[in-house]
């Protein structure tokens, strides 16, 4: 495998970039092929001083549909022979509910295949590339999509380098870091739109983990609602799969207080509720939830270990990414942890007063030093609303 950069492409390859950035478009046409990864394929066969033609196009829909090559191929027929390949990420070589991608390129007659991001998983990891080189053909490692590749596969990535889920947390707040009023209401602090985005963050993530105690006190059903999210048609077929699949709720619920009447738990598709040992709960005996003890945090006996948790959603339920919404606590908890990968923040233009309740429970910070410092990675306005995505340095 050769490996270039984009300022490194010869006359002959000055397209290449171009065709790469398509095929991680159409990668990220879906919200979500979980457990397997979003993945593109441009297909281009050279017309010599003419240029590139793009001759066929995919992208992965969902588990146990075609991969993007065969869709690419499919969509190439029958022009894919002495064709260039362009993929978001190393073709698989292994056969799980659909066959190796690798074979499928060799069958095909593609003669080059561009990557931009090799497979972390191990049952391909190299292997993809090296049966493509051993059946004559070349491949190429784009570097500088590298970045662009692993982030449209961040919860993939994560799920197999760390073993846990890329992990999101989700909050609403007014103007002076309010996020209800001192009785409790919060119905709605922002707006429609924000409201419809947050419908996309639940259609990308595989579990949204949320606090018995915001069960307890709002009763929400987390659940995806496909009519808010104001797609075309085209969108909703390209999603139809994961729209079609109830979200994982998770109840973070240490002494078994979730009761059997919850929306979250009565609600179409699988609840997962985590207790202490020890925790009387209804679960045990209920088909509608799944009941899995948790170690405590050692630091605090009462509480389940948040770490443990996004170790069992990764390894038990193959979930690439995790929506935490919760309560001021329970974030606070997570972000405390250095569980969080990515905050992100509504700011609704009103004022809820100095005896509203706060965004977060954290507390113990008495220097600027012991401060949690975030990155922030952008600002958009949503409707009336502000949205603010940030990292963690």
């Amino acid at each position: 495998m050769q490996t270039l950069r984009n300022s490194e492409l010869d006359a002959q390859k000055t397209a290449w970039p171009q065709h790469m950035q398509r095929a991680i478009q159409l990668a990220a046409s879906v919200f979500s092929a979980a457990p397997n990864p979003r993945v593109g394929c441009v297909i281009v066969v050279s017309n010599g001083e003419v240029g590139d033609s793009v001759v066929g196009e995919g992208w992965h829909k969902g588990a146990g549909l075609p991969h993007a090559e065969p869709e690419a191929i499919a969509d190439a027929f029958p022009l894919a022979a002495g064709s260039t390949a362009f993929v978001t990420l190393e073709p698989c070589c292994h056969t799980g509910r659909t066959g190796p991608c690798s074979s499928a390129l060799i069958e095909a007659g593609v003669s080059r295949v561009v990557i931009a991001s090799k497979d972390p998983n191990p049952k391909v990891s190299g292997g993809g590339i090296a049966a493509l080189e051993a059946a004559g053909g070349e491949v190429f490692f784009l570097q500088d999509f590298e970045n662009s590749a692993r982030r449209l596969n961040r919860g993939f990535f994560s799920r197999l380098e760390r073993r846990r889920p890329f992990v999101r947390c989700k909050l609403a707040m007014s103007l002076d870091g309010r996020t209800a009023l001192a009785n409790g209401e919060s119905k709605w602090i922002t707006g429609v739109e924000a409201r419809s985005d947050v419908q996309r963050l639940r259609a990308e993530c595989d579990a949204i983990v949320t606090g018995i105690e915001t069960v307890l006190a709002d009763d929400p059903a987390m659940t995806l609602r496909p009519a808010e999210l104001g797609l075309s048609a085209d969108q909703l077929a390209c999603n139809e799969q994961r729209l079609s699949r109830p979200s994982l709720r998770v109840v973070l619920d240490s002494r078994g207080r979730l009761s059997e009447t919850a929306k979250i738990v009565t609600e179409p598709g699988r609840c997962i509720a985590y207790r202490l040992d020890g925790a009387n709960s209804f679960a045990e005996a209920s088909s509608s939830v799944e009941a899995r003890l948790a170690p405590n945090t050692g630091e605090s006996p009462s509480r389940v270990d948040l770490l443990s948790v996004l170790e069992s959603l990764a390894e038990l339920d193959e979930c690439n990414e995790v929506l935490v919404e919760a309560g001021a606590k329970l974030s606070g908890s997570f972000i405390e942890a250095g569980l969080v990968d990515e905050l992100i923040v509504f700011i609704a233009p009103k004022l809820l007063g100095s005896d509203g309740r706060p965004l977060l429970g954290m507390s113990g910070l008495n220097e600027l030093s012991d401060a949690i410092e975030f990155k922030v990675e952008s600002v958009e306005q949503v409707g009336a609303d502000i949205k603010v995505t940030l990292r963690p340095r």
